[in-house]
């Protein structure tokens, strides 16, 4: 049990420097190796709760599919050299008010959706049955609307960015 501790406390104070050097940082390539750290840290996490299978779907997607597309969405865009400009501090502050409004629905939704978990059964395991169910149904609490919505959205921003980098 002490080991386990240890490797989280490492995993998530990984977490948390490379999130904030990746949001801190002036040079966007650097940001997004910042952020691959990230991810492969959260795959840790996966590993250590032992859900291989998360762990597996974290580097296949996101570490690696979602990465390279954010370093080719830079490298099209934007001259990786060069560094990001501040912004005003009025655009500063608005975005940041956004990520704090964004945080308190988030907690509010966790929060008030937590007794639905608790009436599942506290001992009990989810089984991945339910949880495919879950991600890729069509009924009712189900996500498969939203995934497929996330998916077009996507594809146009991988159409802007190249729009945009033809442009150039």
């Amino acid at each position: 049990m002490m080991a386990s501790s240890i490797i989280f406390y490492i995993l998530a104070t990984i977490i948390v420097v490379f999130s904030i050097l990746a949001v801190t940082s002036r040079r966007i390539i650097r940001a997004a190796v910042y952020l691959l750290f990230v991810l492969l840290s959260t795959a840790g996490l996966y590993l250590l709760l032992e859900y291989q299978f998360l762990m597996a779907a974290q580097i296949a997607v996101y570490a690696g599919g979602v990465m390279v597309l954010f370093i080719f969405a830079i490298l099209l865009t934007q001259q990786p050299g060069n560094e990001v400009k501040n912004e005003k501090p009025k655009r500063m502050f608005v975005s940041f008010l956004a990520a704090f409004a964004g945080l308190a629905i988030c907690g509010h939704l966790i929060f008030h959706n937590v007794s639905k978990l608790v009436g599942y059964g506290v001992g009990k395991e989810i089984d991945m049955h339910h949880i495919g169910m879950t991600l890729m149904g069509t009924d009712k609490y189900q996500y498969m609307l939203p995934f497929e919505a996330i998916s077009i959205l996507l594809l146009a921003c991988i159409i802007g960015g190249l729009m945009i980098a033809r442009k150039r």
